[in-house]
């Protein structure tokens, strides 16, 4: 099971703005310290966490932060349409457009997915294969 993702970046305010134009509507809080942004799903007492947690730090090497090539961090939706609206957001809030929301052919017929580029150039997805909504194929 993975605990949690890490991505660096070197203006954590631009940071912050990306990342709450759609996590927080995917039920993630957020904590801001010191140490950069802390995204983690909200635990009922008495209940187990729902993992991985989501960090966004500045690099432990004071070293620029950099994406890296072929890695992706995917966020699930409840709906295309949550997808559209949170892909929208995230653009409008300075990300870069790295592929439309919509199906892909070389993908299963469920799965929506729209492709994101933060402030720093990490590669986000969010996508939906909710079996309530149409298919690729209808």
């Amino acid at each position: 099971m993975i605990a949690y993702v890490t991505v660096g970046a070197d203006d954590i305010a631009r940071a912050k703005r990306f990342y709450t134009a759609f996590l927080p509507a995917l039920g993630y809080g957020v904590d801001e310290g010191a140490e950069g942004l802390s995204f983690a799903l909200p635990v009922a007492p008495g209940q187990t966490p729902e993992l991985p947690d989501f960090y966004v730090k500045p690099t432990f090497d004071g070293r620029p932060a950099s994406a890296g090539n072929g890695a992706m961090v995917a966020f699930e939706a409840h709906t295309q349409q949550e997808v559209r609206d949170l892909h929208a957001a995230a653009l409008a809030a300075g990300g870069a457009d790295e592929g439309q929301p919509g199906f892909r052919d070389n993908y299963g017929p469920r799965f929506y997915v729209g492709y994101l580029r933060d402030p720093q150039g990490n590669k986000i997805a969010l996508f939906s294969s909710n079996p309530d909504e149409p298919g690729r194929d209808g």
